[in-house]
């Protein structure tokens, strides 16, 4: 039990302190969520807001495979990535394997068809409505997304966060393709399993701390956007 206290009471001064392992871990870990989520969401929503407004005959099919790639493991995704960018891939000339880059590409492509089942969802159920209006009053395409985007933003809001929840919190992917190499690649998530497996718990404790701080906030945006009558999937 005194190693546990001990370990959150270091912990603790870590966080207070700033330590500078602490620090650009954790300012790592934002970088790679917060760079992979954008431009995610820049792709993903505007163009699931414009597949989601079309009557398609396959769109029970579309449905089904977007949800499917929802629960696609991190590990594949990391597999997958490591393979296209290794020395031998087909991209492996651009040298972007075990750096920060290499991770931010798996983070996207990890939370990318959580975001577009979500946004394609909302636009089919309620983005259909704003069409019409907007085809009513003579909108081409790009207006009619922009418009659906901007009556539903508080929405499409919390499936962002959602996304980059989903993201800071991943471990498989990124401990592939960045290597947890320290002060490189070595993100929060990697972090805390190395040194767990080290048994050194100060600094994983530290970070866990912030995680769950990280987790708290987002939980809470969500929420009160939710209390305003919002719901999930419109």
């Amino acid at each position: 039990m005194d190693y546990i206290v001990k370990g959150f009471y270091d912990a603790f001064r870590i966080i207070i302190h700033f330590n500078k392992d602490f620090t650009d871990v954790v300012a790592r870990s934002l970088l790679v969520s917060l760079t992979a989520t954008l431009l995610a969401a820049l792709i993903a929503v505007p163009l699931f807001i414009l597949i989601g407004g079309v009557k398609l005959a396959g769109e029970g099919v579309i449905s089904r495979i977007l949800n499917s790639f929802m629960s696609l493991p991190s590990v594949t995704v990391g597999l997958l990535v490591l393979l296209f960018l290794s020395r031998r891939g087909p991209l492996g000339g651009l040298g972007l394997l075990f750096s920060v880059k290499a991770m931010i590409i798996a983070q996207l492509i990890y939370i990318f068809p959580l975001l577009s089942a979500m946004t394609y969802e909302t636009a089919k159920t309620s983005g259909r409505g704003i069409k019409k209006l907007g085809q009513a009053l003579g909108a081409g395409r790009l207006r009619i997304v922009f418009l659906t985007f901007r009556e539903l933003k508080d929405v499409f809001f919390i499936y962002v966060i959602t996304a980059f929840s989903k993201a800071i919190s991943e471990v498989g992917a990124v401990m592939m393709v960045g290597g947890n190499i320290k002060g490189k690649t070595a993100v929060m998530t990697t972090t805390i399993s190395m040194y767990n497996s080290m048994g050194e718990y100060e600094l994983a404790i530290a970070l866990g701390i912030i995680l769950v701080l990280i987790s708290c906030v987002i939980n809470w945006i969500a929420y009160s956007l939710k209390e305003k009558g919002l719901k999930y999937g419109g």
